[in-house]
């Protein structure tokens, strides 16, 4: 009976560490250092689903802001996770500004590292500048009644969150924590977790037992980047340009094949990108009727009518195109400047040679006279270049038959055996 109580005893001080350590918690955390956009959102919400799974989500964020509806839906996320959700603005030098302060003040537990800052929150135009008294007035109010609830629900300093909307205030991770607008502050994401460990949050009362945590790290992918990135308005408008005028040359020059291909990725891409902006199809009309105007000038003599036309319909459309999203996604005055006043050089330039060459007086009748030999496939060899001929009695030419051009029918040159 001792002997099988001894093995006993040892079976179990063997298994405690293996029980102890398959007990320990375990951490999910997303890196998000990103802008606040739909792939980037969408990246953030499925590791939150993901957290399920896990005692508590850290969300290491630095941003400097994006989309009002992707920072909302991120927000929605953090409000109904069935877990707690930390906020971690780290590493050192990193930011939680516009579109970050809310989902900070949405998290459960929100810490900073040292060397950070947070806040900034000022709805403004797209250039820099204050949007327009009256609409302003709606804009700043409903941003700040929406952050001021978030700290206030949450127990952190509710006036500063007014202030951040309304004098973009902005603090550095020391004032954060002396004026409660963070949780925490801690060097290290493990000492963080140590010193929440027992910790109760509100308003939701999770008990955080954090302590020696395992962590889990999930980063943003290429595949996620490259959407970020493909949503910017200036490089949407490019490659909506590219493939609505590669499509068009495909048109005109059928069998070209390479003009068409790249123009239809270009605007499948582009379009992509219009799905996720709040985008205005009579902007993309007008950028379409530019283009085809553009077109039809190199075609028809207008005098540079169509041209002028073109450009002006262009630049409005572009500048339409995304002028109802936030700053950070409007399409640059500047960049549409010096693209529109490329494409009138181009035009001109082009248009120019044009009208030259036009006025240059023709040099078919010069050819009579003039001799040279016979080729191939009822070609002839005359003055450095090969031409269609025919005989006026329509007897065929041999190769290497001597003729004399006796006139100039189109593109063909009828001849006559030396």
């Amino acid at each position: 009976m001792r002997r099988m109580a001894l093995v006993g005893v040892v079976v179990a001080l063997v298994a405690l560490p293996t029980a102890t350590a398959a007990a320990a918690p375990r951490v999910l955390v997303a890196e998000f250092d990103a802008d606040v956009s739909p792939p980037t959102a969408s990246w953030l919400i499925d590791r939150i689903h993901e957290a399920r799974s896990y005692d508590a989500i850290v969300i290491r964020l630095d941003t400097p802001g994006g989309l009002d509806d992707s920072m909302r839906k991120i927000v929605k996320a953090e409000l109904a996770s069935k877990v707690p959700v930390i906020v971690y603005v780290d590493p050192g030098g990193a930011r939680a500004a516009s579109a970050g302060v809310w989902i900070s003040q949405a998290a459960d537990v929100l810490a900073m590292a040292p060397n950070t800052n947070i806040g900034s929150s000022t709805p403004i135009t797209s250039t820099g500048t204050d949007i327009g008294k009256d609409l302003r007035r709606k804009v700043v109010n409903d941003a700040a009644a929406s952050l001021r609830a978030l700290a206030r629900s949450h127990g952190r300093n509710a006036r500063w969150a007014d202030r951040a909307v309304r004098e973009a205030s902005n603090l550095s991770a020391d004032e954060a924590l002396q004026m409660h607008v963070i949780d925490f502050m801690a060097p290290t994401l493990p000492a963080l977790l140590r010193q929440i460990d027992g910790r109760k949050t509100t308003p939701r009362g999770f008990v955080l037992d954090l302590g020696g945590a395992s962590l889990n790290e999930r980063r943003m992918g290429f595949f996620t980047r490259l959407l970020d990135t493909l949503i910017d308005p200036n490089l949407l408008s490019l490659l909506f340009l590219a493939g609505i005028g590669g499509i068009i040359f495909e048109v005109f020059h059928p069998g070209v094949v390479l003009p068409g291909a790249l123009g239809a990725v270009s605007l499948v891409t582009a379009l992509y990108g219009f799905a996720v902006l709040p985008t205005d199809w009579a902007g993309a009309a007008l950028v379409v009727l530019g283009l085809v105007l553009l077109v039809i000038d190199a075609h028809v003599v207008s005098h540079g009518a169509l041209t002028v036309a073109g450009l002006v319909a262009l630049a409005v459309g572009m500048l339409m195109l995304f002028h109802d999203a936030p700053a950070p996604y409007r399409v640059n005055t500047w960049f549409v400047l010096a693209l529109t006043a490329s494409l009138g050089g181009f035009m001109a330039f082009a248009l120019g040679k044009a009208v030259q060459a036009r006025r240059r007086p023709s040099a078919m009748p010069a050819m009579v006279g003039e001799r040279g030999v016979a080729r191939a496939n009822g070609m002839v060899f005359v003055r450095g270049e090969l031409w269609q001929a025919r005989t006026e009695d329509g007897t065929p030419l041999e190769p290497g038959d001597r003729i004399a051009v006796d006139d100039v029918q189109g593109l063909r040159l009828l001849v006559h055996r030396v």
